[in-house]
């Protein structure tokens, strides 16, 4: 196995791994966490709580985007 190789294949699960935590926790759990917190605040600010929601709205399109570059690029060095 070349070297060109092994950076494409880490690469490509480097973004798999990238898409899900993009996905998952930064954008799905904290999107909830976000919009909890907001709600047990004081002081309830609707804009925080309107970006929460977005986030929960676009986890899949955020973690998609954030995987599809490593892996489009991982894919071109094993061709």
């Amino acid at each position: 196995m070349k070297a060109k190789e092994v950076l494409g294949i880490g690469l490509m699960v480097g973004g798999v791994i990238l898409g899900l935590y993009v996905g998952i926790w930064v954008c799905f759990v904290g999107g909830i966490v976000d919009v909890i917190e907001q709600v047990r605040a004081e002081n309830l600010e609707a804009i925080s709580v309107a970006w929460g929601i977005a986030k929960v709205f676009l986890a899949g399109f955020f973690g998609g985007l954030s995987a599809i570059i490593p892996i489009a690029i991982g894919k071109s060095l094993l061709d």
